[in-house]
């Protein structure tokens, strides 16, 4: 009997120390260093120093409702009523925006560029994978709003995290932008960390998860699948581009293909060919171009 105890305790020992490290490998997620991303994107050609100084533009910083301050860049070299919001991925900063700033400032849009909680600039202590984020993101675009009026049109571009984002914030009663680039989002976030732990850990998730589930409400109050674009998908009015590089193994193509094919009303869809994960506009930025015109042309007014 004692023995049979024993292994029952070590075997729940062993369970929640996996799950406290597996939860601290979500809410602090190992981020990228900064200054590699500044190298990494200059050397790309995606971002020129130069350039970027003869923007018009001011740093902003938004309070979040959770106590933090937001780090933001609006960028306005046009005389325009027409915004888009840029919300970049996991372990990334804002630079990795620009690249995507500079696309719709060549299109008559202004931009707002951000750093997510406790990424660049920003303040908070956790990542949540767009749970938390969210109402931060809810809170640039109130503030948006309150600086340029009614009149505001108003796009919002997210990739990865920042897509999964900006889904689940249009999903909140809201709908609150005129329409939306998703780029690689996942779908559900319990079905992206079951995938991630067969594939990596070689785990089995219904053995994992529920503990991580249970440890995230304890240590960061929310729960895994709290974190669902796929389940709010439907309440989307506006319309929405997706993207998605066909060969992306981190976060599967066919995730984007159920958020699209879900999605009711105005949408549009582009499987990039060339291109791994969130690699889409890198590898084939002339196709990305013309898919993103042809989104403009159908459901927003064409810049002028």
């Amino acid at each position: 009997m004692r023995r049979a105890l024993r292994a029952v305790f070590i075997s729940l020992l062993f369970t929640l120390s996996l799950g406290i490290y597996f939860t601290n490998r979500l809410m602090y997620m190992k981020k990228k260093d900064e200054q590699f991303i500044l190298n990494r994107e200059k050397e790309a050609g995606r971002f020129n120093p130069e350039q970027f100084k003869t923007l018009p533009k001011r740093e902003v910083t938004i309070p979040s409702p959770f106590g933090y301050p937001i780090k933001a860049l609006l960028v306005e070299p046009h005389q325009s009523n027409r915004y888009i919001i840029i919300a970049h991925g996991v372990t990334e900063t804002k630079i990795n925006s620009i690249k995507y700033m500079n696309l719709f400032l060549r299109r008559g849009f202004n931009a707002i560029i951000y750093d997510h909680r406790r990424h660049g600039e920003s303040g908070g202590k956790t990542t949540s994978f767009g749970h938390y984020e969210k109402f931060d993101l809810k809170a640039i675009i109130d503030w948006l709003r309150n600086e340029k009026g009614p009149s505001l049109k108003l796009g919002i571009h997210g990739e990865s995290m920042g897509a999964a984002t900006m889904l689940l914030y249009a999903g909140m009663l809201e709908d609150g932008a005129d329409f939306y680039i998703a780029d690689c989002p996942f779908s559900d976030l319990k079905e992206q960390l079951s995938y991630q732990l067969r594939k990596e850990f070689k785990l089995i998730p219904s053995i994992l998860i529920p503990i991580a589930d249970l440890l995230l409400r304890l240590r960061d109050k929310y729960s895994i699948n709290h974190v669902s674009p796929i389940s709010v998908i439907d309440t989307i009015k506006h319309p929405i581009l997706f993207i998605h590089s066909e060969n992306d193994d981190f976060i599967l193509p066919s995730m984007t293909k159920e958020l699209y094919e879900q999605k009711q009303g105005p949408k549009m869809l582009y499987l990039a060919a060339n291109g791994r994960h969130a690699q889409s506009f890198n590898e084939n930025p002339e196709d990305y171009e013309r898919v993103i015109d042809e989104f403009l042309l159908k459901y927003v007014e064409p810049a002028k």
